[in-house]
């Protein structure tokens, strides 16, 4: 059951910035609270009240509210109107659907003079005879009964009649105390007999699982080892037993006939809150643990996992050669809920712990990598430098290797030399004029020019760092071989031969052409 603590009123003060003691307006409707407190203390300011549909018995700690113009408590268990002559201000009172049936506490209202509307339809009070005419002649500054305006010549009737009516309403009164008097007894009974059922339907199952446990006590191990094995299939039994029972029990309650008292509202209300609390007692029982997920299989492979959804995107940054993961972040998650996990050839984040993982396409450098976070969209930002400074192209080649070749295009060849244990790669040389080609070619001299002219033309130039100060000028070497080639396009000198013994070297005189 529910009762009026901070914590409630709290809550309902949204809207005033959770501030309770300047609060004008507050609203407590369908907490199942039973008694009224606490509110002519923590909100003094109240203009506006609702606590309709709950449990409240009786009208009470509400004296205080000085300023109070509209108090709402239908769908009660109220029985009589009390403690609201210190509601000064009160202009509307709604008792919508109580159990009112002593209609002659209407006159405890007197004092509210600016008591303008009155609601009292539902209750047992408004089927008697005479109900309309008693309220109105005995509140006369109320304006509205039940929605409906109270005219002049309807108060002036009510007012020549009123000794009348208020004898009846009197006699009507006694025999509806009278009733309900028998009406508590009764219910205060079957209470008792369901709380004595109660108490012999526990003791009886302790009982019996004592007697259980003897029994099995007394039994051979080979016996003992039967019933261990069969003890899940008998308690399942038990379970689908109670389950039947339950639902039985449950039809009979809602078949049974009773009476629209207060008491019937507690029993009702009681019921269904054990029967919540059965129903959360079995779908803790029926909650199965997930099991963790799997990050690395057996073998050492790393899978690819998303589990908290995030949106991301892998960038390949050949330029600053390194892998940049971005990651959609949730924007106002706090930067200590998340937790980043570098390795070679995978990268982990745990988000509020929730796993998220992806293989990466190259081997990173785990020390080097580094993560920030976005202040304005909260992404995180992962680089991770790659192991290799240079993207390999054609067949893979071990690091032990000397000296290995890599082609860029289909007639030029780098030659690269691995001379660091981490196959930081260097360049050494390159070769103009060769081919990647396994059969050997015959070349004529023409056919030679031709190519080599093509060669000039079609030259692919390779893309050097400028900050690697190691590397040599690539363009200075290919000047050379330039000249190298055109050097050896040059015609041979004609050098004498031996026959010729006569002749002279004369410099100063012009070759033959």
């Amino acid at each position: 059951m529910g009762r009026i603590t901070e914590d409630l009123v709290r809550r309902n003060a949204e809207h005033n910035g959770c501030v309770i003691f300047s609060l004008e307006e507050l609203s407590l409707h369908q907490q199942e609270i039973e008694r009224l407190e606490h509110i002519d203390k923590w909100c003094r300011d109240l203009k506006i009240l609702y606590l309709q549909n709950n449990l409240i018995g009786k009208i009470e700690n509400v004296s205080k509210l000085k300023k109070l113009e509209y108090l709402n408590l239908a769908l009660n268990n109220i029985e009589k109107i009390e403690n609201l002559e210190g509601c000064e201000g009160l202009t509307k009172l709604d008792l919508t659907v109580n159990f009112i049936g002593e209609l002659s506490s209407v006159k405890t209202l007197q004092g509210n003079i600016h008591l303008k509307e009155l609601f009292l339809m539902g209750n047992p009070c408004a089927d008697f005879d005479g109900y309309r005419q008693f309220v109105v002649a005995t509140l006369q500054q109320l304006k509205w009964l039940d929605g409906k305006e109270i005219e002049r010549s309807e108060r002036i009737q009510a007012l020549q009649n009123f000794p009348l009516v208020e004898q009846q309403i009197r006699e009507q009164e006694t025999a509806y105390c009278l009733k309900r008097a028998k009406d508590k007894e009764e219910a205060q009974r079957k209470l008792k007999e369901e709380e004595d059922k109660g108490k012999m339907q526990r003791s009886h199952t302790g009982s019996a699982g004592h007697w259980h446990m003897d029994i099995s006590a007394t039994l051979p191990s080979s016996e003992e080892s039967k019933d261990y094995i069969q003890a899940p299939e008998v308690q399942e039994g038990h379970c689908k037993e109670k389950e039947s029972d339950d639902r039985e029990g449950d039809l009979e309650f809602w078949n049974k006939p009773s009476l629209y008292t207060p008491e019937s509202r507690l029993e009702t209300l009681r019921h269904m809150e054990k029967q919540r609390r059965d129903q959360e007692r079995l779908s803790e029982k029926k909650k199965k643990v997930k099991p963790p997920r799997m990050l690395v299989t057996e073998d050492g492979r790393a899978l690819n996992v998303n589990e908290p959804k995030l949106d991301f995107t892998l960038k390949d940054d050949e330029k600053r050669n390194r892998i940049v993961l971005d990651l959609a972040v949730y924007r106002y998650l706090d930067t200590s809920l998340i937790d980043v996990d570098v390795q070679p050839t995978y990268v982990r984040v745990m988000v509020k712990g929730k796993p998220f993982q992806l293989v990466l396409p190259a081997e990173v450098k785990p020390d080097s990598s580094s993560a920030k976070r976005s202040q304005t969209t909260g992404h995180l930002v992962v680089c991770m430098p790659k192991v290799y400074p240079f993207k390999k192209r054609g067949p893979s080649v071990s690091p032990s290797t000397r000296n290995s070749l890599f082609f860029f295009g289909e007639e030029s060849l780098i030659l690269f030399s691995t001379q660091q244990p981490n196959d930081h790669f260097t360049v050494g040389e390159v070769i103009i004029g060769c081919q990647r080609t396994s059969k050997p070619v015959k070349s004529t001299p023409d056919s030679s020019r031709e190519q080599t002219s093509k060669r000039s033309q079609q030259m692919e130039r390779l893309e050097v760092d400028p900050s690697k100060r190691s590397f040599p000028d690539v363009a200075n070497i290919v000047q050379e071989k330039k000249h190298m080639t055109r050097r050896i396009r040059t015609e041979p000198k004609i050098m004498p031969s031996e026959e010729d013994l006569d002749f002279e070297d004369n410099p100063e005189v012009p070759p033959l052409i």
